[in-house]
């Protein structure tokens, strides 16, 4: 049954109407996972003698003293970028297939993620140097059996994790904290789960609890899917208390408020926007890395300017980028009734020029690093909202991909977003007001180099009606594509 699954998977990719592009993004998916299965390879070869040779700790001691952050980075970057795959099990559930075939062969392609298969190009050669330096056979495989069981158990926590967002964030809190305690020498946990993870080599029995743990996990997916493997499940709506929001105050706008009530809406209701929402304030706080000098590569005139472009514009990239994909659950509504693309346009933009100096208010905290520094983060902020704005409005065109506003999945992004067009129209985001800012900085003086990227940020905000004029027409000559695009179901 399961070779009749894999056959009915190839045909969905074949038979798709976007199976051209599906081709590209495959062949440039599997260059970057080339690359990381090379990395990992690397590091897996490497970190031993690196270790051994720059500390005089054991490196298996000091690989497991470290191995919670591991796995916490690996689950909260699967939370964020692994999408779940899934089948179409409507029409299975008509067909003489048991219930437990299809479970299992959906929590079975998550398995075979490249999610999970990139660790093992780190334990494999990790785990044979070990063998080569001859630490005991037994006990290396043991580890090497409980750390891909743990890598596993991620996978399918993952998966139990995908609609609770609140356990997820409690947990990410929680880590964030004892993380930075670590760094600050106030509380360091890895001293104690040291001993549990080096305890998976040093002993016979603990690798008993990863095992235990994956095959515990993969049961709770197991019964929670197959619970919920019926035709009419989700169609029995939750009973909530309403709430109305009219915003009449923007009435005064005409089209354009309308326009703007139903974005501010979307943010406020769904879960992905509201994952979105709370991303582009962590924006706000990416500066700290390079004013702080915690990362001595991000130190430089043209970093500080780059760090000045992300503050302030967290809400524009992580929102705007995907405008018009936002409204795909009604787009083909939208472009039925008669609608002024221009206003349209015009309510996205205005959106993310409240977003933006919503964004640079609350990093006014950055004069703690002297008023230069502010300076330059609102020059940052000026020019996002006068020419950024714009080319994300402009590379939103291109980017075709319908949006689940019922998940958090992809917060950061889609694969599908990225193409040759959206490729060459971001480069101007960040390489042009570096340029600038360096051409300031270094011929008179910082502050000039600040007034170069605002003065370029006036220019586009006075020069905003032509722009718009521009995107109209891309827009447009864009449309059918695009609502064919939102049809597209695989």
């Amino acid at each position: 049954m399961f070779k009749k699954f894999l056959w009915l998977e190839w045909k969905s990719f074949t038979r798709s109407s976007a199976f051209a592009t599906n081709v590209a993004l495959k062949v440039l998916m599997i260059l970057v996972a080339l690359y990381f299965s090379a990395m990992f390879l690397l590091l897996g070869v490497g970190s031993f003698y690196i270790i051994r040779e720059s500390t005089s700790v054991d490196p298996l001691i000091l690989i497991s003293q470290f191995a919670i952050y591991y796995l916490v980075f690996d689950l909260l970057f699967r939370y964020f970028m692994q999408k779940m795959p899934v089948i179409n099990i409507r029409p299975l559930l008509t067909l003489p297939i048991k219930r437990g075939t299809i479970v299992n062969f959906a929590l079975g392609k998550t398995a075979v993620s490249f999610f999970n298969i990139m660790h093992a190009f780190f334990f494999v050669p990790f785990s044979i140097v070990l063998l080569i330096e001859g630490y005991d056979p037994l006990g290396v495989v043991l580890w090497h059996i409980s750390m891909m069981a743990l890598i596993y158990s991620n996978n399918f926590i993952n998966i139990l994790a995908d609609d609770k967002d609140a356990i997820f964030y409690t947990v990410a809190t929680i880590i964030v904290g004892l993380g930075a305690t670590q760094y600050y020498g106030v509380f360091d946990i890895t001293p104690y789960t040291q001993v549990f993870f080096h305890g998976l080599y040093a002993t016979y029995y603990l690798w008993v609890i990863p095992v235990a743990l994956v095959a515990g996990i993969y049961y709770g997916c197991y019964k929670l899917f197959s619970k919920e493997l019926y035709l009419d499940t989700g169609l029995k709506g939750k009973h909530e208390v309403a709430q109305t929001q009219d915003f009449k105050w923007l009435n005064q706008f005409g089209t354009m408020g309308t326009f703007l009530k139903n974005d501010i809406k979307l943010i406020l209701r769904n879960k992905r926007s509201k994952t979105t929402l709370l991303m582009s304030g962590l924006f706000i706080f990416y500066g700290l890395l390079f004013f702080t000098n915690a990362i001595e590569i991000y130190q430089g005139p043209f970093w500080s300017m780059f760090a000045g472009i992300f503050v302030t514009g967290g809400f524009m990239m992580t929102f705007g980028q995907f405008v018009p994909s936002w409204d795909s659950a009604y787009y083909p509504l939208m472009m039925s009734q008669n609608i002024q693309y221009r206003e349209y346009i015009a309510s996205k933009w205005w959106l993310m020029v409240i977003g933006t100096t919503a964004s640079a208010l609350i990093a006014s905290f950055y004069l703690y690093f002297g008023l230069d520094t502010y300076l330059m983060l609102l020059a940052g902020a000026v020019y996002n909202i006068g020419v950024n704005s714009h080319l994300v409005l402009l590379g939103g065109a291109f980017i075709k991909t319908p949006i689940d506003l019922t998940t958090s999945k992809q917060a950061f992004g889609d694969k599908k977003a990225f193409n040759l067009k959206t490729f060459l129209i971001s480069l101007p985001k960040m390489l042009v007001p570096m340029a600038l800012y360096g051409i300031g900085f270094y011929i008179f003086s910082p502050t000039a180099g600040a007034l170069f990227v605002a003065v370029a940020g006036v220019l586009g905000f006075a020069f905003r009606n032509k722009a718009f004029a521009q995107i109209e027409k891309i827009y447009k000559r864009e449309k059918y594509d695009t609502l064919a695009a939102y049809k597209q179901k695989n």
